[in-house]
């Protein structure tokens, strides 16, 4: 997975030592080799949390399943709110940030893609979830029968990591694989289009947009290197989102930015040059149009939050 130029990229250890305080009751839930696995009650993980977390990647992936009250996560550019028997997922490398205080019950796992990867699994296991991919639907929402099903593999999955820790490797990846087999079944993408040709065209350009934003801002570099023309690149993006190519591109490219100047002390023209700019009057305006702001208001904007 590429690592974006400029950008701070949390691993479980880095994350809880920045916005998680006291140490001492975090050991007590969390078990060595955290970084690769741990699961946790809600309520015990979020009262801990004492800022809100600005705008920022994880190396793992993220599932959070509620079971009372309501959680909210923006993830990318969107703001995701998920009550009882719903779930949320935060593929690793996708931007996300939160506000602290949240009163909400349920349960949240963390792992590293390797976790799924072994004796019970295949060695390309995002292939099979889409959720845990960067364009993937993050919400779902679980029928009474599965949310049972999956609250009862959670609770498994905590008892033997509370009890173990991750010496029993194969058990936790045995139960995380049957949980993500379980939600997969009442997964929905973003689009109800039955267009196939056009979906994956779609999921195609918006893993190349994630992977190559700091480089490419152009239609035809996408379309060229899907090898298909800007026009039926345009028509297939059009019809699965609503959106076009190149408006994408442009508010992947205003979500960079604004990660780079909520985490970074960058000078405006050195975070352009990070997203791809030299002209920073251009960056400016393109800021602008898709942020009702300037760079500069936004980074006050920030401050004083």
């Amino acid at each position: 997975m590429p690592v974006k130029k400029g950008i701070a990229v949390y691993h479980p250890g880095s994350f809880t030592a920045r916005f998680m305080q006291p140490r001492r009751e975090l050991d007590n839930i969390l078990k060595p080799d955290f970084d690769k696995f741990f699961i946790v009650k809600v309520e015990e993980m979020y009262r801990l949390v004492t800022q809100a977390v600005p705008a920022s990647r994880s190396t793992n992936h993220s599932c959070l399943f509620i079971t009372g009250g309501e959680a909210s996560i923006k993830i990318g550019s969107e703001l995701y709110t998920i009550y009882k028997n719903e779930m949320l997922f935060v593929p690793a490398g996708q931007v996300f940030s939160f506000k602290s205080g949240e009163v909400n019950k349920g349960y949240l796992c963390n792992f590293h893609t390797d976790i799924l990867t072994g004796k019970y699994s295949t060695q390309e296991p995002l292939k099979a979830f889409d959720f845990l991919r960067v364009w993937g639907n993050p919400k779902v929402r679980l029928d009474n029968q599965t949310a049972g099903f999956v609250l009862h593999l959670f609770k498994r999955l905590l008892l033997d990591y509370s009890r173990n820790g991750l010496n029993n490797l194969e058990i936790i990846q045995t139960y995380l694989i049957t949980l993500l087999c379980e939600v997969k079944q009442l997964y929905k993408p973003q689009t109800g289009t039955h267009q196939t040709a056009a979906i994956n065209i779609t999921h195609r350009f918006k893993e190349l947009v994630f992977a190559h934003i700091s480089t490419l801002h152009l239609v035809t570099d996408y379309a060229s290197l899907l090898n298909i023309t800007p026009n039926h690149l345009n028509k297939s993006v059009k019809a699965v989102t609503g959106k076009s190519p190149a408006r994408w591109i442009a508010e992947t490219i205003v979500l960079e930015a604004k990660v780079l100047l909520s985490q970074s002390n960058l000078s405006i023209s050195e975070v352009a040059g990070d997203v791809g700019f030299e002209d920073q009057s251009y960056f400016t305006r393109l800021f602008r149009k898709y942020e009702g702001i300037t760079p500069t208001e936004f980074r006050k904007k920030i401050e004083l939050s």
